[in-house]
Formats: C-alpha cells, structure tokens, sequence
C-alpha cells in the first residue's frame, strides 16, 4: 500500500486524533495559564461551539463524503494541475501546495471580511464573545461549504499530493485551536514564535471589536501574508486583557453564545458603510 492510498484510507482518523490531542493539551493550558478572564459561561460557550463543530462535520460529510483528500487523490488520478503536470518531485510539491493552500486561506479570510454578503456569514466567527480554544472551531455550515468549494478548486488548479492536503489540513486545524487559545505566552517568547507561525496574542487582535483591528492579521497559520501584504498589527491600543472581543452590536449572550443564535446571525440585522481596513470607527455603523 502506498503513502498516499494510506493516508486516504485513515484521513478521518488521522485528522480526528490530531485534533482531540491538540484540543486536549490547549483546555489544559487555558486552565493552567489564562490569558485573560472569560465573560461568559464556559460550559454554556464550549456547548454550544462544539455542537456546533459537529453539526458542520456532518453535513460537510453527507455534501462532500470524499473531502479535500478525495479531491486531490481525483486530481492526481486524472493528471489535473499544475504540479501533476510539471511532475514536480515530491517533496518540492508538498513544501509548495501547503504555502499556497495557506495563502489561498489567508485570501478567503480577507475577502469574507470585504464583501458584506460573506461577512454575515463570518460574523458567527467573531461574535463569541470570548476567545478560546473552541473559537477556532466555530464557523457558519454555509461558509463551511464555500470554504470547502474553495478548496477544491485550488486542488484541481493546482494538483497537490494527497498527503501535502493531509498535513495542510492537520496543519490548519491545530494551529487555528493554538492561536485562538486563551493561553498566557511570555512576550519575549511570542516576538519570536510569531515570525514562523500565527500566536494566540497576534490572531485575538483580529478578534477586537475595533474595526481598524478586526481588519488585520488575517493569518490563520503561517504570519507571513500579513506582513507581506501590509495587514500586520502588533498589539491592540487597549492591550489583552483590557481589550474587548466581539462585535459591537451582536454581544447578547443569548444571541451569540447559544446554538438557534449562532445559526440565525447571518440572516439578521443590516450591514451598512463595511468597508476593510478602514482606519474610523463610528459607534453608529454595524460591523
């Protein structure tokens, strides 16, 4: 059995292990180190994000029983894309489709934030009111399914091994429970960590309910797009702990924090004067 028909056969017990391991080690370190004091329920907030988690595991199962796996070893079966059909060698080819799988999220995440349409959808994201391990996790089924449309059209423009969309999959999903963690990491630490791989103190500026900050460090896993592409903040004016996530005028724990409201937010309210990386913000426009 080759590589690549084994990790398609074990893709879901692969990914599963990787993120209940992940997930365990972060919970602990939240315990153990808290960056800073939650506002709201624990049980009630991981609840219902985790409900959440499974509800779009099912249904990306049932829409897309063969996922991203099942799409790149299509592509490779077919000779699609652009590395199939160079025949890069392999380990150049699994170094290159992870960068660009990174980038083409870092894309998708700015361009949810640019058109209104998308960012009803991605406001479920950025509505818990706290940031943690289980923020990570917590998107809308429907941008769920265009994420993964998304994906698929890259496999197929770019025909990466199967096992480069394995470990850019692995990759993803730990580093988005890592970053989003509510983990203490001392500064002197972080400066450097943060040049190789997004933090939990460089993404939860993303997370601020200040407009000019919610626009920047798009970066799920790999920092460099930010700076490359000049959407790079430090540290939010208000520091960590003083600082507030969320969104303006979505922050009724009822609203946000339970599973009927996280589902419905997309579809209410009106969205008016979005515009990305604008640097005011007026208390009387909706984010």
């Amino acid at each position: 059995m080759g590589m690549n028909e084994f990790v398609s056969n074990n893709e879901v017990i692969i990914r599963l292990s990787f993120f209940l391991g992940v997930f365990a080690v972060m919970a602990l370190w939240e315990f153990i180190a808290p960056r800073r004091a939650l506002r709201v329920s624990k049980a009630v907030r991981w609840a219902n994000n985790l409900g959440l988690v499974v509800l779009n595991s099912v249904v990306l199962r049932l829409l897309f029983p063969a996922a991203a796996v099942g799409m790149a070893s299509f592509a490779s079966s077919q000779g699609w894309g652009l590395l199939n059909y160079y025949q890069t060698p392999f380990p150049l080819a699994v170094i290159v489709s992870v960068v660009a799988l990174d980038l083409i999220i870092y894309l998708q995440h700015v361009m949810v934030h640019a058109v209104p349409a998308l960012w009803r959808l991605h406001r479920v994201h950025h509505a818990d009111i706290d940031f943690d391990v289980t923020t990570g996790a917590r998107f809308h089924p429907i941008e769920i399914i265009l994420s993964m449309l998304i994906k698929f059209a890259t496999i197929m423009v770019l025909g990466p091994p199967v096992v480069a969309v394995i470990i850019f999959e692995v990759l993803l999903n730990a580093t988005a429970m890592f970053n989003h963690s509510n983990v203490r990491i001392p500064a002197r630490i972080d400066k450097v960590v943060r040049l190789f791989v997004v933090t939990p103190d460089m993404h939860r500026v993303h997370h601020s309910v200040e407009d000019d900050e919610a626009n920047s460090n798009f970066g799920f896993n790999l920092p460099w797009w930010d700076r490359l592409f000049g959407t790079y903040r430090d540290q939010p004016r208000a520091g960590h702990e003083n600082m507030t996530i969320g969104i303006h005028k979505y922050n009724d724990p009822r609203l946000v924090s339970w599973l009927h409201g996280i589902l419905v937010l997309p579809f209410i309210g009106k969205i008016s004067s979005y515009a990305i990386n604008r640097r005011e913000w007026s208390g009387n426009d909706e984010k």
